[in-house]
């Protein structure tokens, strides 16, 4: 046996998407990070040993401009590219080789974590070393750092270390959360296995282990949904173990699961109510993807009452969109619906005070295990949010580290950095500005070749009944008047009503209140542009949801050519993954209000009013995504302006080292790693393809400071080998990846 010690600034426990994500952040800053996870592979639940979807904020196109950045975002977008049929095996590819391309970072896979040394007063506690086990290495191995990070899931480390947590679900009156159980209990989420299927082209028998479970003995045969097509988590169902010890009965609930899987296959090959003679199984779990556990203790505890209300924390860090998801104690063998679910009307926050510990001093956490009760953890529990919680742990851990601090001191003194470093790493932060005082660029002056100033899309591809309320989600200025036009087709001489809504809060994208109505006669025939007046005056930029009545008289046409910062919707037309085996609200605005059927289409219009939402002015505006307004800037169409530029000027000569660079990748684009749905492009068509900076110098003399082809990434960061003197800064869109117009949402300069 050996015995070593590894020394750094910070050491992360636990390599899922949380852990995968603190210890890049935190690389990425500077630190030197030892990431220690107890299997083979990267990824948890995510993994292709357990092979769970990647969900997050865009829960499953519901949210609108949902999808996360920063680095979970970047391993999506490259996913995207690189493993358009979703492999299992090349999502471990990607999210492995985002660990191994940072210098900063030791890895060490199959090392379980047992040993915590710490030491303090119950109410002061602090981690000195962790010690782990490589298995099949015979190496023990200890590691010291300053700051830790439990992002395990289960929560081990700050167990060990004496972190005060909660398990189960607490009682109504302690939080004031409507669907909290009257009673506490230590009732918890269930484990799941899933299970892979293929067409073997041949026959293919099946004889059922002893084990196998006899399912028609159970309810599952009419209480969940079985088809013998669908394999992977499709199957999310086959959950148990709610109302045992997730952890210390993890042996026995895998066997379980593992009887019904069985179970389960034996019934479509065997009953003869499926069309199944060919089909085999591919693969079979043989580690439980646990939902919940732990959930430690800190400053703040996130409830359902803040996720509903979308409470705007000073110190927000992150964001979440997923719905809270709750699912019944028994269940498979449950007679309810398989899960229960409660939308926000939008993203909500998720603060920095509930991500490390209230009695650790040195001891942050992300991942399923964060501040939150059992209710708000049905929401913050999916992975995209852990890995934006990781994200944000990590930074705030390599900030602890270069300060010397605890964080609760980062929390108290230093949160504006934070957030601010936060952005910088193009983090998934809503609704906070850049106010980074070392950005060059703030003091700029900004000029464009061109920007689109009238909102319009005329290209008619596809008829539309109006048989139901629709709406277009558009851009609105200070004063918005004028009239927008609707291209119509109309069986009869009739009426259209359309109907103006604010959105309530700039994060939302549904209809709050209804700001201005027109009704405008339509006479018989095809092909006519309706105009309709509207006059709105809103204080501030923001969006506007226009709606217009169901008519089954009258035909709309929709357009394939999509329009960043306009979104169609239709009323009722919400369609879930599994929404037979899901207790939705359809009342709930996000739910009612569906653009899963319009996605990258819109509603043909033109409007006769202009618009300031795509100025150059936007990319130094502060926004990194959408929020009140698309915020970036987007050139007239490339047939017309064919290299169109962006510039920043400064009144007094500056020198630059660094130049950042944010292109649109349409947020709006929900993406997944296992692929439950295909997009039709492997990189986002929105993002620039090629593109060159060019300084202009002291004498006015223009040079080339980089040239890229094949982009296929939002950020994109230059350092130049020397520091360059500069009046001022151009970058020239050469092409785009399908977009026709230029879309820059930001550019940094730093010396």
């Amino acid at each position: 046996m050996r015995n070593e010690t590894v020394h750094s600034d910070i050491t992360v426990v636990g390599g899922g998407l949380a852990g995968v994500c603190a210890a890049v952040a935190a690389a990425r800053l500077g630190r030197k990070v030892a990431l220690v996870q107890n299997r083979p592979v990267l990824g948890g639940n995510s993994s292709s040993e357990v092979r769970v979807w990647v969900c997050g904020a865009t829960a499953h196109g519901t949210n609108r401009y949902a999808r996360e950045t920063g680095i979970m975002g970047e391993m999506f977008v490259e996913n995207q590219y690189r493993n358009p049929d979703g492999n299992p095996y090349l999502w471990d590819m990607v999210v492995l080789e985002t660990v191994l391309a940072e210098p900063n970072l030791s890895l060490y896979l199959n090392t379980d974590v047992h040993e915590v040394e710490a030491d303090g007063e119950e109410e002061a506690r602090q981690i000195r070393s962790v010690t782990g086990w490589m298995m099949g290495s015979e190496r023990r191995i200890r590691f010291e750092s300053p700051i830790f990070l439990d992002c395990t899931g289960d929560g081990l480390v700050g167990f060990l270390a004496g972190a005060k947590y909660r398990l189960g679900r607490e009682a109504r009156h302690e939080f004031g959360e409507a669907w909290a159980p009257e009673v506490a209990d230590d009732i918890t989420l269930g484990s799941t296995l899933l299970f892979y299927t293929k067409d073997a082209g041949h026959p293919v028998k099946f004889v059922p282990p002893s084990f196998a479970k006899d399912i028609t003995q159970t309810p599952i045969p009419l209480k969940r949904v079985i088809r013998s097509g669908d394999s992977g988590c499709h199957y999310w169902w086959i959950e148990w173990g709610g109302e045992l010890d997730t952890v210390h009965d993890n042996e026995r609930i895998r066997d379980e699961l593992s009887a019904v899987i069985y179970g389960i296959w034996d019934y479509i090959k065997n009953s003869g109510q499926f069309d199944a003679d060919h089909m085999t199984l591919e693969w079979v779990g043989s580690i439980p993807g646990k939902r919940e556990y732990r959930r430690f203790l800190g400053d703040y505890t996130l409830t359902q009452n803040d996720i509903l209300a979308q409470e705007p924390f000073e110190d927000r860090v992150a964001f979440g969109g997923w719905s809270i998801d709750l699912h019944p104690p028994q269940g498979m063998y449950a007679t309810e619906s398989g899960s229960k679910h409660l939308h926000a009307d939008g993203n909500y926050h998720i603060p920095f005070r509930s991500l490390y510990s209230a009695n650790v001093s040195n001891l942050l956490f992300a991942g399923r295990n964060i501040s939150a009760t059992h209710v708000a953890f049905g929401t913050t529990r999916v992975m995209a949010t852990c890995a934006t919680i990781g994200e944000a742990a990590g930074t705030a851990a390599a900030l602890c580290a270069e300060l010397g601090i605890a964080p609760r001191e980062l929390s108290r003194r230093h949160t504006p950095l934070l957030r601010q470093t936060l952005l910088r790493q193009d983090a998934s932060v809503l609704g906070v500005a850049n106010e980074d005082a070392a950005d060059l660029a703030r003091s700029a002056k900004l000029s464009a070749s061109s920007f689109l100033s009238r909102l319009a899309v005329e290209s008619a591809d596809e008829a539309y009944p109006l048989e139901r309320d629709v709406a277009l989600l558009l851009p609105a200025d200070p004063g918005l008047a004028g009239t927008i036009e609707w291209r119509v087709d109309s069986a009869q001489d009739t009426e259209l009503t359309v109907e103006v809504w604010s959105t309530g809060r700039p994060e939302n994208y549904v209809p709050a209140a209804l700001e201005y109505q027109a009704t405008v006669a339509v006479a018989k025939g095809d092909g006519q542009w309706v105009p309709v007046r509207l006059d709105w005056t809103p204080e501030e930029p923001q969006n506007a949801f226009v709606i217009i009545r169901s008519n089954p008289s009258v035909r709309l046409y929709l357009s394939h050519t999509p329009l960043t910062g306009l979104l169609a919707f239709e009323r009722g037309a919400a369609a879930g993954v599994s929404k037979d085996l899901e207790d939705h609200d359809d009342s709930q605005p996000v739910v009612e209000w569906s653009m899963k059927r319009l996605v990258r289409k819109t509603f043909c219009f033109r409007a006769d009013f202009t618009t300031d939402a795509y100025r150059p002015e936007q990319i130094l505006d502060g926004y990194k995504r959408p929020y009140g307004g698309p915020h970036l800037w987007l050139s007239e169409p490339m047939a017309r302006d064919a290299q169109p530029w962006v510039e920043l000027v400064w009144e007094n000569e500056q020198t630059v080292r660094e130049i950042h660079l944010i292109f649109n990748d349409d947020v709006n684009e929900d993406l997944i790693n296992l692929h439950h749905h295909r997009t039709p492009f492997e990189v986002i068509p929105e993002l620039v393809k090629s593109y060159r900076l060019e300084a202009q110098d002291p004498a006015g003399n223009w040079i080339t400071l980089v040239s890229e082809t094949d982009n296929r990434r939002r950020k994109r960061v230059h350092r130049l080998e020397t520091a360059v003197p500069v009046r001022a800064i151009r970058l020239i869109i050469e092409e785009t990846n399908g977009s026709r117009h230029a879309e820059v949402i930001e550019i940094r300069a730093y010396a």
